[in-house]
């Protein structure tokens, strides 16, 4: 099938769906609606960024987790990680559609005693939802990762089913390339306002001017979501945050693969191909200006004596490169923000994933989708993650956040 090159000026003034975002969050949802046949509606995604240079969807270490303390967390990612592992069957069996594949290296939380209630309760809500994540004592972990010091270790929480480390940007691409192909529109532009009467957005300004009639506005600008909702008069607490990532290479390999483990500071790393990937969260994390991209160089000089204490062989290590990437930072529970406005009822929320944007996309995508063309949620319940819970700042309790 023929789809039209992406243009800068939609070719329609009025749309059922205006998707203002087209990374993994908005594109997946424009995939989701497209393919729904319960939906005929016409789609329109307004992408400032038609490189994705800036997105946190290419700037990311794409990855997929199950060890959440909270049930819907872990469903959500299940159904990601499923997701991923048939994503050519997914999409509709085109042969053209790559496979993905999804590196079970697993995930490894390292706790100290202080750290090992979570641990096992969280482990007793993953293992309801059907994970398979094991505890593992430090005599267990010596056994299958000889490489770290566990000296000050006392419990260990690991799941290489379904866990790890994929091509994410691949993903989000298909989901676009798919959806135009179904009918959604894409253009190279930004929404700047939005027009309201009452309890609608009617219309929403785009940057080269025109102004484009809506039924359904779905923000899924990550980052820049406040700022998306400011222009309908609403609010959402979330900033952008600055997250830097290194690749070192190690002078004396570990010899196997290393899982993506959280050191009890904070500090993450895994391998990276011949390398290994790391970063951690900054002192002090305060939201930075939308288009401050600048790489934190001095973190690697806070986060490298931590990984050597972890791992002997990492006192010699030299750095190879590193990029900095933004979080949409919810700053009332660090998670995603999803459904309607209570009050502007055609604005729908998908944002505040806080870092777990590109793994919950696959799951998040359907529910906004299903939202949108039935009124409700039809497979997982995010009612949770309601726009209320904002309303009357009751935070989603997650206990396992990077």
């Amino acid at each position: 099938m023929t789809i039209s090159p992406l243009v800068a000026e939609p070719r329609h003034s009025s749309y059922d769906v205006v998707i203002v975002g087209g990374a993994a969050v908005g594109s997946s949802t424009a995939w989701w609606l497209s393919a729904n046949p319960d939906f005929s509606g016409r789609v329109l995604v307004v992408e400032r960024d038609a490189n994705y240079t800036q997105a946190s969807t290419a700037l990311s270490a794409s990855c997929i987790r199950h060890q959440y303390s909270n049930p819907i967390n872990v469903k959500v990612s299940m159904f990601g990680s499923d997701f991923v592992q048939n994503f050519r069957e997914q999409l509709g069996g085109d042969p053209e559609i790559p496979d993905i594949e999804l590196k079970e290296f697993g995930y490894l939380y390292l706790a100290k005693e202080s750290g090992t209630q979570v641990l096992r309760e969280s482990h007793a809500v993953q293992a309801e939802c059907g994970a398979a994540t094991q505890l593992l004592t430090p005599e267990e972990l010596a056994q299958r990762f000889p490489f770290y010091n566990l000296d000050d270790i006392v419990l260990g929480s690991y799941n290489n089913v379904g866990e790890g480390w994929f091509d994410g940007y691949t993903m989000m691409q298909w989901f676009r390339q798919k959806a135009r192909e179904q009918g959604v529109e894409y253009v190279t532009n930004e929404v700047v306002d939005m027009t309201t009467e009452g309890d609608r957005v009617t219309h929403v300004t785009l940057a080269s001017g025109e102004q484009i009639a809506c039924g359904t506005v779905v923000n899924a600008s990550g980052p820049r979501a406040a700022r998306t909702a400011a222009m309908a008069g609403l609010e959402i607490p979330i900033e952008p945050r600055k997250r830097t990532l290194f690749v070192f290479d190690c002078r004396e390999p570990l010899g196997q693969t290393m899982p993506l483990t959280i050191d009890p500071t904070g500090v993450h790393c895994r391998s990276e191909g011949q390398f290994y990937l790391c970063g951690t969260v900054p002192t002090p994390d305060a939201g930075v200006d939308y288009d401050d991209f600048e790489t934190a160089h001095d973190e690697f000089d806070e986060v490298w004596p931590i990984l050597a204490n972890r791992v002997p062989a990492f006192e010699a290590i030299k750095l190879v490169r590193a990029w900095a990437g933004h979080y949409a930072y919810n700053l009332l529970d660090q998670n995603a923000v999803i459904g309607r406005h209570p009050d502007v009822e055609n604005f729908v929320f998908a944002n505040g994933f806080s870092g777990h944007g590109l793994q919950q996309s696959p799951a998040m995508g359907r529910g906004v989708s299903e939202l949108i063309a039935h009124g409700s949620f039809r497979t997982l319940d995010l009612s949770e993650l309601s726009y209320e819970r904002i309303v009357t700042n009751t935070p989603f309790l997650e206990k396992a956040i990077i």
